[in-house]
């Protein structure tokens, strides 16, 4: 395969004004974390958290714990992980990974501060009322992603210039919308590219999914911005080269991996900003 490529987007994460985010209730306070991701494949989003809070003198296991949990890509389990931290109970929940671990944390406390990390808008997403004054107790940052899917488009067609049909690999159940799927196709059109959505909902779709693409014939291979396959890292590097089948991803951890290239912004940044916001006193 060609040599990889990183590309890092400009744009950084953009961090929602708010106020305090961690409340003086115990003399140890709890942060519940929830991903929807893997404690195999995205632990180093927890670990940019810690780092984020350690910079403000908030350090994990000293003046603060902080309880880590993962859906492992089943937003199903979003609910109850959700109850189970408020159950604990924690003072400040840190939540990402998808809108369904982002909706549940929402729906399940109005007076529990709540910190996001989202990549679509937080405002179509229903989580603030307005970025410069998000009120409640939900504030957060974003981090472009799924904006970005048709940046990604253009890039592998122009790294794979003769590669007319380019699949796409995509979770229906967490992040590949209508919206999404029909700014792909129209950016295809322009590129004069033939797209072929492969849908992967679960770890063995993934391999099951690479198997189709190989069918058609796929130039290229576009890895859709979802946190099922984030946690999912070294699978799909590995499916990649496997299958000799390039592909452009969402991070760049995936083209360090092995990958031959990704086109994002810095999402470990994007974990550590909530962790470092600094009036949370």
């Amino acid at each position: 395969m060609p040599t990889r490529r990183v590309f890092v987007a400009s744009a950084g994460a953009a961090i929602i004004a708010a106020p305090s985010l961690l409340a003086q209730t115990r003399t140890r306070r709890v942060v519940g974390f929830l991903n929807g991701g893997s404690a195999a494949g995205s632990a180093y989003l927890a670990t940019a958290f810690r780092q984020g809070m350690q910079e403000t003198g908030h350090v994990d296991g000293r003046n603060l714990t902080i309880d880590v949990r993962w859906t492992e890509g089943r937003s199903d389990r979003s609910a109850a992980l959700v109850a189970e931290l408020i159950g604990a109970p924690v003072d400040l929940l840190a939540v990402g990974g998808g809108a369904p671990v982002r909706r549940a944390a929402k729906d399940a406390t109005s007076t529990i501060p709540i910190v996001f990390v989202t990549g679509a808008d937080p405002l179509a997403e229903g989580l603030v009322a307005n970025l410069g004054r998000p009120g409640a107790n939900v504030t957060g940052v974003t981090v472009p992603t799924t904006s970005l899917n048709t940046k990604r488009l253009e890039l592998m067609s122009q790294a794979l210039p003769r590669g007319k049909t380019i699949a796409v690999l995509a979770n229906p159940l967490l992040s590949w919308t209508t919206a999404q799927a029909k700014d792909v196709q129209a950016a295809a059109r322009t590129l004069e590219r033939t797209i072929h959505v492969v849908n992967a909902t679960s770890e063995r779709e993934i391999d099951e999914a690479f198997a189709a693409i190989a069918k058609v014939g796929a130039g290229g291979l576009l890895v859709s911005a979802d946190p099922l396959y984030n946690g999912r890292l070294q699978q799909l590097v590995d499916l990649t080269r496997r299958h000799r089948v390039p592909a452009i991803f969402e991070w760049r951890e995936f083209a360090t991996a092995g990958g031959l290239m990704s086109y994002g912004s810095d999402i470990a940044n994007g974990y550590r900003e909530p962790g470092c916001t600094r009036d949370a006193s």
